[in-house]
């Protein structure tokens, strides 16, 4: 398997502040990795970097075999689906749902004087119906509820079929009911043998999905460890990238975790 992201000792720095300090981190194809960590671990900062919308500051990124700094990213970004709550909220509320997605096709955001193709339209169609939004299709963006939003901006990272998805924070703000949809359809995507390379970011292991193959855990911008999840996800890893005593348990197919009693 080739590597879809290749770190290599990546810092970044803001203001003479290491947000992100001598990273290493090998995404295989064909991988599903959580990034997990609490809120300032430079979690997004990651993100960024792998969407290549961030270089490092210092040390090397490639993506799909293409190095950061000395590849046009705007060639390569099509390649790459990026669900986010800052993309969500560059949305137009006016937007229709279907275009939400289908704009995703000449990458933009809000529909104008494009042109689809044929093919283009019953590729929204199809991401509509398996992300549970046919009913929604001409409803407003504004008028979604937070699951339906969430949905609509997985659906659009998925439109031009990328080699490598990324899912900052999915289920973030979702009710039970709403996770636990959000999360079933992640995995379904996830089983298809055809599914682009998963990152997704958290900072729960109640939201890792149960087709999560590797972690990597972070805190205050370094790597506290990395490599398959039944490795890495332990309760010593687990506390030690929080800052306090956690018991980590896996329930069936899902993971919990709760603060050991002292």
């Amino acid at each position: 398997m080739s590597d879809v992201i290749n770190l290599v000792d990546v810092s970044v720095l803001r203001e003479g502040r290491e947000i992100l300090s001598g990273i290493d981190w090998a995404v295989a194809e064909g991988q599903n990795w959580v990034v997990l960590g609490p809120n300032g671990a430079g979690k997004t900062t990651l993100l960024q970097i792998a969407a290549t919308l961030l270089h490092p500051s210092r040390g090397t990124a490639e993506v799909l075999d293409e190095r950061i700094g000395a590849v046009d990213v705007f060639e390569l970004r099509p390649r790459i689906g990026l669900a986010s709550s800052a993309l969500a909220a560059r949305v137009p509320d006016a937007e229709r749902v279907s275009d939400v997605v289908m704009t995703s096709a000449w990458a933009v955001l809000g529909r104008w004087r494009e042109s689809y193709e044929s093919a283009e339209a019953r590729r929204t169609s199809e991401l509509l119906d398996v992300w549970g939004l046919t009913a929604l299709a001409n409803s407003r963006f504004g008028t979604l509820s937070e699951g339906e939003r969430k949905r609509a901006t997985i659906a659009r990272a998925l439109m031009a079929d990328p080699e490598l998805l990324l899912l900052d924070e999915p289920a973030a703000g979702l009710d039970i009911a709403g996770r636990e949809d959000l999360l079933s359809r992640i995995d379904a995507l996830a089983a298809d043998e055809s599914a682009p390379t998963l990152v997704m970011i958290t900072h729960h292991v109640e939201e890792i999905p149960e087709a999560t193959t590797h972690v990597l855990l972070l805190r205050d911008g370094m790597c506290v460890k990395a490599g398959p999840i039944a490795e890495v996800l332990t309760s010593e890893h687990v506390s030690a990238t929080f800052g306090l005593p956690v018991t980590v348990e896996r329930a069936g197919p899902r993971w919990t975790a709760h603060v050991t009693p002292r």
